[in-house]
């Protein structure tokens, strides 16, 4: 009970964002790239299992955006000009110029990679259909359900291929659902596509939106586990389920990744108590409210520990 992992994404070392700049210029050659990389990915594994972690994640170091890395990797898709996400960070918006395919796994090598570092089990990261459809231009299908359904297919076979080279968590990441309640089903019917058939345990993730109006289908979401972010909105989400026996597993967001401040122990733990009094501690998965690639490398750090420290301050608590 009471299992701590993170979101997903970690921050990038300077060696990294330095040379990968270098690289979209031309100027260091791709074997060069993918070696610090590597080393960075070695890094955090390493990290993550001194923190005492139970379900760690790669970090991410070899992907930019989420919804670009996967469009750059399919068939189908090319690449716009700059397009302003939030705050000063941009990312090359994909076109989806034609019908969407995959010509080989996307993810599968570098998750081998990271779980060949650790004893832990290592989640499988994906996008998912909706937000990589909703986060791109359609140039292509018909309508955005027609999108939408083409790309559940691919990242199908992506989970698939994770599930047989032993991913025991495969995480279908899907922030874009908060923000358009009124596609809420078509987001159900495509996560349904990818997470149809999978023995390993199947998490989403989504953040900051209209939680008052997807509340209500939270529930129909087709996977394991629904993780969210608790902190960034101190803990309102509990009122949610709050006198519900919510079926599934909840990720609870206890520290808030756009914030410098590093919480105190003290403080997640009394978070953590007041979600006790809400879900069952079985159901509880203890996490940041997202990835942590926009904090610096040691902020990242200390609020992983304080996640740590917290849960199994709290857990002991409950075992004895």
């Amino acid at each position: 009970m009471l299992l701590t992992t993170s979101v997903g994404s970690l921050p990038k070392p300077e060696y990294l964002t330095t040379t990968r700049t270098k690289a979209r210029k031309g100027e260091v050659d791709a074997r060069v790239l993918r070696e610090l990389e590597e080393r960075s990915t070695r890094e955090w594994i390493k990290t993550q299992e001194e923190l005492g972690i139970d379900i760690v994640v790669d970090g991410e170091q070899y992907r930019g955006d989420m919804v670009a890395y996967f469009a750059e990797h399919l068939g189908g898709f090319k690449e716009s000009e700059l397009v302003r996400s939030y705050g000063n960070r941009y990312y090359r918006k994909p076109i989806i110029v034609g019908k969407i395919t995959r010509p080989k796994p996307i993810t599968v090598e570098w998750w081998q990679f990271a779980q060949q570092l650790t004893k832990q089990p290592v989640k499988g990261m994906l996008t998912g259909p909706y937000t990589i459809m909703d986060w791109s231009f359609n140039e292509h299908y018909p309508s955005r359900r027609a999108a939408t359904l083409a790309i559940a297919q691919v990242i199908r076979d992506e989970a698939r291929d994770l599930e047989r080279a032993g991913a025991q968590y495969i995480q279908v990441d899907e922030p874009a659902i908060s923000t358009r309640p009124d596609e809420m089903d078509l987001a159900i019917e495509a996560l349904g596509i990818v997470t149809r058939g999978l023995r390993a345990k199947t998490i989403t993730h989504i953040c900051y939106g209209n939680f008052a109006a997807i509340g209500p289908k939270l529930h129909q979401l087709p996977v394991d586990q629904v993780d969210l972010e608790f902190a960034n909105r101190n803990f309102e989400l509990l009122e949610f389920f709050r006198g519900k026996r919510f079926p599934k597993e909840v990720g609870l967001g206890v520290v808030d990744v756009h914030d410098h401040r590093i919480e105190s122990r003290d403080e997640v733990i009394k978070n953590l108590k007041k979600a006790l009094k809400v879900l069952r501690p079985e159901q509880i998965y203890v996490d940041p409210d997202c990835g942590l690639k926009t904090r610096s490398p040691q902020e990242a750090v200390e609020k992983l520990r304080v996640v740590v420290e917290a849960a199994r301050a709290v857990r002991e608590q409950l075992l004895h």
